[in-house]
């Protein structure tokens, strides 16, 4: 896979070239200090994907892309979280904060490499909100998901989520003081997250085991767990034998 790195600091370019020599089936072809010198060198080496920054002299990477009248594939790296919502607009692969961590950099060329190699599944974009990441790959509690409610996006490492819970037809996802209802079940999201983080507590909600603060027994033979700063959960009767299993020497 072919890549062109945009990005108008010379430090961050060799950081993302450092990065990148985990990846052996990645080449990167050029580089590029501004929107003028992507434009050549994309026309010259027809890269398969773009690392773009947002902030550059001259032109934004938003007026680069749009300045093309075919774009490679793209994964914005910026130091900005405030453009993630037009990112993804223009069908951007990923939105990657610096300083880029290497799982983050590692999911975002996974989503690259297929759709490098042919179409992939569209992304989930319906009613409350969205929680979009790379179709059946395998989430971690330090990946970090795209979050959208309304007009307000987020984009939320895994580990910060407490809890996420049925609210109708949505799931609410508890981080922070924000609590957006996206489109999916439990049962899709408990599919992606890791067990050995996240636990099925009852029919309604999943925690994060990381954010329990107290755990006490509850009527007939359940548990009754406090999370960090709140809320209560009660685990149901077989997850409670599950429950403590899992945490047991």
């Amino acid at each position: 896979m072919n890549i062109l790195l945009v990005d108008d600091s010379r430090l961050a370019r060799t950081e993302l070239r450092h990065l990148l020599q985990a990846f052996p089936d990645v080449t990167i072809v050029g580089e590029a200090r501004h929107a003028d010198e992507a434009r050549t060198q994309i026309q010259a080496l027809r890269p398969d994907l773009l690392l773009l920054d947002v902030q550059m002299p001259g032109q934004t990477g938003f007026e680069l892309l749009a300045s093309l009248e075919a774009a490679p594939h793209v994964i914005f790296t910026t130091a900005y979280d405030e453009y993630a919502l037009q990112a993804f607009a223009v069908n951007a692969l990923d939105y990657l904060l610096k300083p880029v961590q290497e799982s983050r950099l590692a999911a975002a060329l996974a989503k690259a490499r297929a759709r490098v190699a042919g179409p992939v599944p569209a992304e989930v974009s319906a009613g409350a909100g969205t929680m979009e990441e790379a179709p059946q790959a395998p989430l971690t509690a330090q990946d970090q998901v795209f979050v959208k409610d309304g007009e307000r996006c987020w984009f939320v490492k895994l580990a910060d989520i407490k809890l996420f819970e049925i609210n109708g037809s949505y799931t609410r996802i508890h981080f922070s003081t924000h609590r957006p209802l996206i489109p999916r079940t439990l049962q899709q999201l408990e599919a992606r997250l890791d067990p050995k983080v996240f636990f099925r507590a009852n029919r309604q909600q999943i925690i994060n085991l990381k954010w329990i603060a107290g755990i006490e027994p509850w009527f007939s033979n359940t548990l009754r767990l406090t999370l960090k700063d709140g809320p209560e959960v009660e685990v149901s009767r077989q997850q409670s034998v599950r429950f403590r299993e899992l945490l047991s020497l």
